[in-house]
């Protein structure tokens, strides 16, 4: 048995859930709040196990803090397919940012329960811990955990800016489970959430199938010249650590370009020294972003910064230094997942198209360990990570609706 075109879930119980999680952590311009092990974000996760209690599901909590609602299947022996993301946000998030993947889960089985379905394998639905990674780094914590990437001890030891340790947090706030990290079963894994990006409201594209997430490469670059006074150090005598820094910037800017249409670069963080008004600096230090779907293509972009970066040194008479302080390999995602999205995109009669994950999602770490794929619906404008970001109830509805088909087809559907 498959689920007919007709079956769709509530647009308006999934938007009223999330603008009644959006109540807890409110931000300061309609946003959000809720770093992950405060207690706004103790808060959500007590709603959300409320809400799934309420919907006849299990929770158990892992070591890592990361809740797991299910929904018993036919044969409980099977393995559950999982649906999720994340609860936590940017402390200057939006409403929608992860916490759309959770409740679309949620609906699911609201939805299921209405109808009377029984599925053959579970159904759980996942919030991850610490996925934003802005209070605890690095990001995807929980699901790094999960999928054996980083250690459990080493995950308990991260630190927040007071000196907090993630550990100390988790058991602070009751979240502190039992269940092994990494042991749990999973037949395959399924996550909405909004593009991030401007691509599909620019076209006009209702739902994204998700194929691939993009690898980045994080190079910190410092460069030492010599620190002298801005107003009576003539200009050829100058040995400028910050103009070498806007030239390799300019130059990060220009190598990305060389990869359309998927690579991008950035310096997102930088620091010169001694910061002075009228001193010029004498170090500068910052971290240059690089992604591409291609590993082969970030590991040419990085080629390119030694090369030309040494070359903007020598002729500003600057020693230059490139670290390695970040890094994440391409992602693939299961081909039979990423069709059954695209199936049910097209069953429902939703426009959609294959589009590549600019972002980081707990999706890109559990696709090592279980077959995985992701739905994204627009955003307004492409702004997340920003207490502005919005999208409409019917592209809540439409990525909600190809998620449900394609989980509950994975599940596979008892006949009665």
């Amino acid at each position: 048995m498959t689920l007919t075109a007709n079956l769709r879930l509530d647009p308006d119980r999934l938007w009223d859930a999330i603008m009644a999680m959006a109540k807890i952590g409110p931000g300061v311009a309609g946003g959000n709040n809720r770093q992950t092990l405060t207690d706004a974000d103790k808060e959500g996760r007590d709603l959300f196990k409320t809400w799934c209690e309420a919907a006849g599901m299990t929770v158990v909590v892992d070591q890592m803090g990361t809740m797991f609602a299910r929904r018993e299947g036919a044969d409980p022996s099977l393995p559950p397919v999982m649906v999720g993301s994340h609860l936590d946000t940017q402390p200057t998030g939006g409403k929608y940012d992860g916490v759309l993947g959770v409740l679309g889960g949620l609906e699911i089985v609201r939805t299921l329960n209405d109808l009377g379905i029984q599925t053959r394998h579970p159904i759980e639905v996942v919030n991850w811990t610490n996925e934003e990674g802005t209070r605890f780094a690095p990001a995807m914590l929980a699901s790094g955990v999960f999928a054996g990437t980083h250690g459990l001890d080493w995950a308990y030891d991260r630190r927040d800016a007071a000196d907090k340790s993630f550990g100390a947090e988790l058991e602070r706030v009751g979240y502190k489970g039992t269940e092994p990290v990494g042991q749990r079963p999973m037949k395959a894994f399924f996550e909405l959430h909004i593009e991030q990006g401007p691509i599909l409201e620019d076209e006009g594209v209702d739902i994204g199938v998700v194929t691939h997430g993009q690898g980045l490469r994080w190079l910190e670059v410092t460069l030492v010249g010599r620190e002298s006074h801005t107003g009576s150090t003539p200009m050829p005598k100058r040995v400028n650590a910050g103009l070498g820094m806007a030239r390799i910037t300019d130059r990060v800017h220009d190598i990305a370009l060389r990869y359309p249409p998927h690579a991008v670069g950035a310096v997102g963080m930088c620091n010169v020294y001694p910061n002075s008004r009228n001193i010029i600096p004498g170090k500068a230090v910052f971290v240059v972003d690089f992604r591409h779907p291609e590993k082969d293509v970030i590991d040419a972009m990085e080629a390119a910064l030694r090369v030309e970066g040494a070359k903007i040194a020598r002729e500003l008479g600057l020693t230059i230094t490139v670290e390695e302080v970040g890094a994440f390999d391409p992602v693939t995602f299961d081909p039979g997942c990423v069709e059954a999205v695209r199936g049910a995109a097209s069953k429902l009669g939703y426009s959609h198209k294959d589009i590549v994950s600019g972002a980081g999602h707990d999706a890109c770490w559990i696709s090592r360990v279980t077959p995985t794929a992701m739905v994204m619906c627009p955003c307004v404008d492409g702004l997340s990570h920003n207490e502005a970001e919005e999208i409409t109830k019917e592209w809540a509805q439409a990525g909600a609706d190809v998620l449900f088909h394609a989980v509950v087809e994975t599940a596979g559907i008892v006949e009665r």
